[in-house]
């Protein structure tokens, strides 16, 4: 079974539609990276995706279980972790304080802090600034740091967008090799807003780009020609 099924979904805002018709599946162990020009519809399918916004039609499951209609809290349950654009740390909390944050929901309190020590060795930054206030640390830090929050859920499937905002290309392949380590040991589900199309070709990650609110391109990002993905991205 899909870790996520969406189907034919349609999200306006007033008289603008926003997604038309977008459907999009994602295996357990996937890797499945969203990109297009501003404007495509990108950050509205990850806020309805995590119930933030209520399509006019279509579905989304989340292991066979519908997500249309029910609250933030119980779509987390189901084992979505999502990381908004912004890195919304709270800056005025220590960096261990962010990431225990990202437990209240879980009942293994003896496997909670042996989660806390993994991901404390896959970004050895936070270790180093565990007691630092979050507010303090530096865009990557801060990406880092949200990451890690949000994997403190045990999540089955990790929605991330646009996590290489504004950060060096240096932070941000760090991010994104912290990203498939942990991929690799948990068969965790990755979806990934991404603007930069290139990006998406480096990682060999399967393409899903939207324009106009609808998928106008899809495929194994190493599988499509780079005039393909221009064409596509530019509506040529």
């Amino acid at each position: 079974m899909d870790i996520l099924d969406i189907d034919d979904l349609h999200v306006a805002y007033g008289g603008i539609q926003a997604l038309r018709g977008v459907s999009l599946r994602i295996a357990p162990g996937e890797t499945v990276m969203v990109t297009g020009p501003n404007g495509a519809g990108k950050s509205t399918l990850m806020k309805a995706l995590a119930g933030l916004v209520k399509p006019r039609q279509g579905r989304i499951l989340m292991g066979g279980r519908t997500v249309i209609g029910q609250p933030p809290e119980r779509i987390a349950s189901m084992g979505l972790s999502m990381v908004p654009e912004g890195r919304h740390v709270f800056g005025s909390m220590s960096v261990l304080e962010n990431l225990r944050v990202g437990c209240g929901l879980r009942r293994d309190k003896q496997r909670v802090e042996a989660d806390l020590e993994h991901l404390l060795d896959v970004f050895p930054m936070l270790r180093d600034r565990a007691h630092a206030q979050a507010g303090l640390l530096s865009g990557g830090q801060q990406q880092m740091l949200v990451i890690a929050r949000a994997l403190m859920t045990r999540p089955q499937l990790l929605a991330i967008d646009e996590p290489s905002l504004g950060l060096a290309p240096k932070v941000t392949d760090q991010v994104y090799e912290s990203l498939l380590r942990i991929q690799a040991e948990r068969e965790l589900s990755l979806l990934i807003v991404e603007q930069s199309s290139a990006r998406v070709v480096m990682m060999g990650a399967r393409m899903v780009m939207l324009r106009s609110g609808r998928v106008v391109l899809e495929g194994r990002a190493k599988d499509l020609s780079p005039n393909a993905i221009q064409q596509a991205y530019f509506g040529l």
